[in-house]
């Protein structure tokens, strides 16, 4: 629920002014909006009436909301653009550079910055001046030369800190990463003949043909055998701009040849399971996730994770899981639902999986602590725990994989459970 703040209107409001630019700031942070979208909204508020603040807000979502995704960035836009008497000013100040120390430092919440980009429509903020000093005053130099390229900035990035513009080239670099995973060795065997295994059925088979002279001994070795990826990932309120930078690294990954893995499975749970793993294999990545986005109808709604593991250990368990699958679970595992049977689903899950890897985008927060119910459920029964909120953690993935003895976070925080 969308917290309204008091509105205050002016004695002779230009609405339809008003709303048409309001519009156009949609239309700059992303939101398809068109010149019927802006007509329907204006016919929409005169029929509403203007009498209620929650009123005006639903009316005008309706109006120009068409996804889940875009409620956030909706929501932003209208706080700055119709509710803060000092939505300039407070822009400006998103916008300007910070030193530390000198200006109190402030994380931009959930498209703040996509709104602000969208309302200051390309005015560059001006650096205030300094007063000046006397000359004697002490001068600090600041020497930039190591300052980190653009690159290197966004892969610290939080997904959720992210402009429009860091989005759109986050999303270039995810198309670029990897995955690489070592393969395993199966029971199969293959022809060798340094091979360690006797192949005693080749040996014989040769043998025959030559009338049962035994010429030489044939050996074998391990065939090596790529394991599966199942994905789960929470499309929950909390988690969705995480799970939509997640699900465009994981297209990345399923559509690029000899990568290692013999088939990526990716699953999507909010209030119900919903298997995506087709719609990944479409080579466009936004047509990919749009279809996606149209099979799984809980995008930003509630969480219940023990339902949805559920869910998948009855009926997607055994038909992806049967090849000693590595396992990422990706989810805030903010759950409150009954403790106990998310507990049994997790052990189960666990115990069905080569190794399970929970990537939890909470742990950007250096004061996390395991106190939540379902984090206390679900932290036992995973083999690695890591944070998942930015491009630098889904490359370190490629480690928790390939590493057994990797825990990630999961030491640390198991021995303040058990404090």
């Amino acid at each position: 629920m969308v917290e309204l703040p008091d509105l205050e209107l002016p004695d002779n409001p230009k609405l339809t002014h008003n709303i048409t630019h309001f519009a156009r700031a949609l239309r700059k942070a992303g939101l398809p909006i068109g010149t019927g979208r802006v007509i329907d909204a204006i016919r929409a508020v005169e029929a509403a009436g203007f009498t209620s603040k929650a009123d005006f807000f639903y009316t005008l979502r309706a109006c120009f909301v068409s996804k889940p995704e875009q409620a956030v960035v909706f929501a932003q836009v209208f706080r700055l653009y119709w509710r803060d008497p000092r939505y300039m000013e407070h822009m400006m100040a998103m916008m300007l550079p910070a030193i530390r120390g000198v200006q109190e430092e402030r994380v931009a919440q959930s498209a703040e910055k996509r709104a602000a980009e969208a309302l200051l429509d390309g005015v560059e903020p001006e650096i205030p001046e300094l007063a000046d000093q006397p000359e004697e005053e002490t001068v600090i130099e600041i020497d930039a030369s190591a300052t980190m390229s653009s690159e290197e900035r966004l892969r610290s990035l939080d997904f959720e800190q992210m402009s429009t513009e860091e989005v759109a080239q986050a999303k270039r670099m995810l198309a670029r990463l990897r995955l690489p995973v070592k393969p395993f060795a199966s029971r199969r065997g293959m022809a060798d003949a340094q091979g360690a295994r006797l192949d005693a059925r080749a040996t014989l088979r040769a043998a025959l043909r030559r009338g049962g002279e035994m010429r030489r001994i044939h050996r074998q070795k391990p065939r090596p055998r790529w394991p599966n990826l199942v994905v789960i990932c929470d499309i929950s309120g909390s988690m969705s701009q995480y799970s939509r930078m997640v699900l465009h690294f994981l297209h990345a990954i399923a559509n690029e040849k000899g990568a290692g893995w013999a088939k990526v499975h990716a699953f999507t749970f909010g209030t119900r399971l919903t298997n995506i793993t087709r719609h990944l294999a479409t080579r466009d990545v936004d047509a990919a996730l749009a279809a996606a986005g149209k099979e799984a109808q809980d995008w930003e709604g509630g969480t219940r994770i023990g339902e949805c593991l559920h869910s998948f250990n009855r009926d997607w368990s055994r038909r992806v899981m049967g090849q000693g699958a590595v396992v990422l679970l990706i989810t805030d595992g903010l759950d409150r639902g009954d403790a106990a049977p998310l507990e049994k689903e997790m052990e189960r899950l666990h115990l069905s999986s080569r190794r399970l890897i929970w990537l939890n985008p909470l742990l950007r927060w250096e004061g996390f602590a395991p106190k939540a119910t379902g984090i206390k459920a679900m932290l036992p029964h995973v083999d690695a725990f890591r944070a998942g909120h930015s491009i630098a953690t889904l490359e370190e993935l490629a480690k928790a994989i390939s590493d057994a003895d990797d825990t990630g976070e999961k030491a640390r925080l198991m021995a303040r459970i058990g404090n």
